[in-house]
């Protein structure tokens, strides 16, 4: 049973590298009438109080937002955000993202954000 809680923990707090989150299958892909501000504004104020501050790289027609682990310094998620004609296309890569009992506080985040 011990063996069975420590493989459960180290499962849980393993690390992740951004390249094996972006080969991960997306958890969402979508499109916003926001642009990639607005959007990225919407994300950053909703984690605030869950996350350490995210690590934002802007290019020029797209964002990359990369969201940190509670415990830990490997990425929990990352974000991809483009600027399309008319708003924004959102590609969300979250670790364990076939887990039923992940922290469903970044995808949340995501998802509200999209509208309104």
């Amino acid at each position: 049973m011990k063996w069975f809680v420590s493989a459960l923990a180290l499962t849980l707090t393993g690390c992740a590298s951004v390249a094996e989150l972006e080969q991960s299958p997306e958890t969402l892909d979508v499109m916003s009438g926001k642009s990639p501000e607005q959007y990225l504004a919407c994300v950053q104020d909703r984690l605030k109080d869950s996350r350490d501050p995210l690590q934002v790289t802007r290019e020029k027609n797209s964002i990359r937002v990369i969201v940190p682990q509670k415990l830990a310094d490997a990425p929990a998620a990352v974000m991809d955000i483009s600027e399309r004609s008319s708003g924004s296309s959102i590609k969300l890569h979250e670790r364990l993202n076939n887990f039923p009992l992940r922290l469903s506080d970044v995808n949340n985040a995501a998802t509200r954000c999209i509208s309104g």
